[in-house]
This record gives C-alpha cells, structure tokens and sequence, in this order.
C-alpha cells in the first residue's frame, strides 16, 4: 500500500482555526504578524495570516478548526480515502471544468477537519 502523501504529492497548505468572532480572529492574527511577520488578509467569513493560517471569523468545520491539504488530483485523492472509510462531504464539493478542486473528508482528527485542495 503506497502511502496518500506520496501518491497525490501532498502538502499541507495551511492550518484553520476556529474563532468566536471576528473580532477575535482579527486578534490572532495581529499576533501572527507581530510574531511571525505573517500579513493580514480580511475576507468574508476569515483572516488568513500570509498563507499559513486561516482564522476562520465563527465557528467552522471541526472542533478546532480544520487542515488544508494540496494534492494533484482531488478526485483520485477522494476515492483513495474512501476506500480507507472516509467520504467526502458532497455539498462542499466544489468542480471546475468537471475535475474537483476542493473537498472537505467527513473525518474529524484531533479536533481537526481536513479538505482537499487542488494543487497544480
């Protein structure tokens, strides 16, 4: 059995954590720019710290918040860990040009959520 890493060129992509609101995400990820030199993105629903944090605004996905990781080929990717017992949630399945390029798994590990982003 060939481990996912090295079959789908696996990276994690960032770390989410959960916020209570927006004002406390917007607090932590000052902290990361003071720390860690990491910039301030404010969007809708998150603040990403330079591209290694996002800081979800209310509570999101798992009980902490979620891991993002990049594969090459999503679709593959979601079959390999179905096969292993773990499906995709459907309704955050996102498709373009009929190849997914963005999944949440329904396996929540040590309080984290993780998802499958499309990596070319």
């Amino acid at each position: 059995m060939e481990e996912a890493a090295k079959l789908f060129d696996m990276k994690v992509l960032h770390i989410g954590i959960n916020a209570n609101d927006e004002a406390q995400a917007l607090g932590w990820a000052e902290e990361f720019l003071k720390y860690f030199e990491l910039p301030i993105k404010n969007g809708n629903s998150s603040v990403f710290s330079g591209t290694l944090v996002e800081i979800m605004k209310g509570h999101g996905r798992g009980t902490i918040g979620h891991i993002a990781f990049g594969v090459n080929d999503v679709d593959k990717a979601v079959e390999y860990f179905k096969g292993r017992g773990v499906n995709p949630i459907e309704e955050t399945r996102k498709v373009v040009d009929g190849r997914t390029t963005f999944v949440y798994l329904d396996k929540e590990i040590a309080g984290f959520m993780i998802h499958l982003n499309l990596v070319k």
